[in-house]
């Protein structure tokens, strides 16, 4: 997610806001919003549909650069040199987002889309909802982890450092990971639609939003500061007419199948605790600092739910089932990642008890 204000790469991020909070309130609204104006007005959003080059909806494409642009300006790439400090929580992070997570969803959606709940959703989107599934679990969260960082007392240059070098990862890794579990899944994807989707959603918007970083700071981090708090209320209007869009074309279906949402959201949010817990567990064990570990269990549950829904948009269409299932991510993220939040909090007495003596350095990591 992407509406949070990051200062200097040393200090705290701010906390939530209201709107920020009560994000899925406004993600529900747009629902509401998106299936009635579909129903109401279906020509104009049937032309807005057709408007695509490449199998690329410039509507949409847009609305996404508009969302990801200004979180990416929040990322230091320079940070990347702080990654050998805090190298066993970075591990456990790589580890997790990279080796457990897109393929621990692969499984649960295989589980609860191809079997247990099978009988009671549409046979036709099956392979659709496992798509949108990977797609969402392929793509690590970014700026949010800021947030949840920061409600937790997360140290703020790991939690920087393992955002960018999660970005790098991803500009080379989303693609083929995504194109192994949907052939694991016998789901036939273009390859060309694939890169065309990881050019346009993260490598032009991380060239355009580091120029403009560059160009920013130039003038004094108060003049940064400033620019990022001006621009935030873009992703956030961008993410919201989107998810408009979507719920308008996915309007029929939902009406037909309202339990759809409620069945998609049971592997989602499995793959959260599960995940959060595994990185969680991790750290303790190779006694890295509870700073360290909140945020690295943080960035394992959540995702990057914008470059989902444009991939999923690009390979399925705005009808499809893998682009509800990317939607139903944003739907639960915030309350479920409070509820994380909440978890590690009060188990910072019993995590700490488990970790190796000795006194942590200045960074908080344990000897």
């Amino acid at each position: 997610m992407n509406t949070t204000t990051l200062p200097a790469p040393a200090s705290v991020a701010a906390p939530m806001s209201v709107f920020e909070r009560y994000l899925t309130v406004w993600v529900f609204l747009c629902i509401v919003a998106g299936i009635a104006l579909g129903q109401l007005f279906p020509g104009p959003f049937q032309a807005i549909g057709r408007m695509e080059i490449a199998k690329v909806n410039l509507p949409v494409g847009l609305l996404i650069w508009v969302m990801i642009i200004p979180m990416l300006l929040k990322v230091d790439f320079a940070s990347l040199s702080q990654v050998s400090k805090h190298w066993r929580g970075i591990g456990v992070t790589l580890f997790v987002n990279w080796a457990v997570k897109p393929f621990s969803m692969a499984l649960l959606g295989w589980i609860f889309i191809r079997h247990v709940f099978a009988p009671y959703l549409p046979a036709d989107q099956a392979d659709s909802y496992v798509a949108g599934l990977i797609l969402l679990a392929a793509a690590p969260c970014t700026a949010m982890v800021f947030v949840w960082s920061r409600l937790t007392g997360g140290h703020p240059l790991f939690t920087l450092s393992q955002v960018a070098l999660n970005d790098t990862i991803m500009v080379f890794a989303f693609a083929p990971i995504v194109a192994l579990l949907l052939g694991l899944s016998a789901i036939v994807v273009p390859w060309d639609t694939l890169i065309t989707s990881v050019v346009l959603y993260i490598v032009i918007p991380v060239v355009i939003a580091q120029l403009w970083r560059r160009a920013l700071l130039v003038r004094g981090q108060a003049a940064f500061d400033a620019a990022l708090a001006r621009i935030g209320p873009w992703s956030i209007t961008a993410l919201l007419a989107t998810l408009v869009l979507l719920f308008a074309f996915q309007g029929r279906a939902i009406l037909e199948q309202p339990l759809v949402i409620a069945m998609l959201a049971v592997p989602i949010l499995i793959q959260v605790f599960f995940n959060s817990g595994l990185a969680y567990w991790l750290n303790r064990r190779l006694g890295e600092s509870h700073a360290v570990a909140c945020p690295s269990a943080l960035i394992g549950a959540s995702n990057f739910f914008e470059l989902a829904v444009a991939a999923a948009i690009s390979l399925f269409g705005f009808e499809s089932g893998a682009a509800l299932a990317t939607v139903v991510g944003v739907l639960i993220e915030v309350p479920v990642m409070l509820l994380v939040v909440k978890w590690v909090n009060n188990s910072k007495g019993w995590y700490e008890c488990g970790l190796k003596a000795g006194p942590p350095d200045a960074g908080g990591q344990r000897a």
